[in-house]
């Protein structure tokens, strides 16, 4: 890959890097950082890596980079303090769109990103196994347990609407 094709990838995948990341961390500076760092890593290795597949590359290591910066938050967090009912949902609430964000943020980070790359994203079962290193299988088991999560947090939708 040349600098010309390196500038295009930018200009191509930046954006959509950026709202997945977005999606699965919730910290607009944090998802900037990753999407650097995930250029700086294809700029470190471009002679490696073939602009056909660059796509490819770019959200296997955003992923990766996201993954790693989620478990060293984690490290810091005490997990003793959680409280049971913030995992209920009762009330009737008008805007599905937050109602959508808070049962996103109820999934694991697995889950929830392979939903958003399914589901947000458009990527096939094939390509979301390439980009968080699982087997096809396991990204449809993800899938169905997402969604098996969000439909039992969100409830039915008349009951939203």
């Amino acid at each position: 890959m040349n600098q010309n094709e390196y500038n295009t990838s930018v200009d191509q995948h930046a954006d959509g890097m950026f709202r997945f990341i977005l999606k699965n961390i919730r910290d607009e500076d944090k998802a900037r950082d990753v999407v650097q760092d995930s250029f700086e890593k294809l700029w470190r290795n471009v002679e490696n890596v073939n602009f056909l597949k660059v796509k490819s590359y770019l959200y296997t290591t955003a992923y990766h980079t996201m993954i790693d910066l989620i478990r060293r938050e984690k490290r810091k967090e005490d997990f003793e303090k959680v409280d049971v009912r913030e995992y209920a949902h009762s009330e009737h609430y008008s805007d599905l769109g937050e109602i959508l964000e808070e049962a996103l943020e109820r999934l694991s980070e697995v889950q929830r990103s392979v939903v958003l790359l399914r589901d947000y994203e458009g990527y096939s079962y094939l390509e979301i196994a390439k980009i968080t290193d699982l087997t096809e299988s396991q990204v449809k088991v993800y899938i169905y347990r997402a969604r098996v999560h969000l439909k039992n947090y969100i409830g039915s939708i008349e009951s939203i609407v």
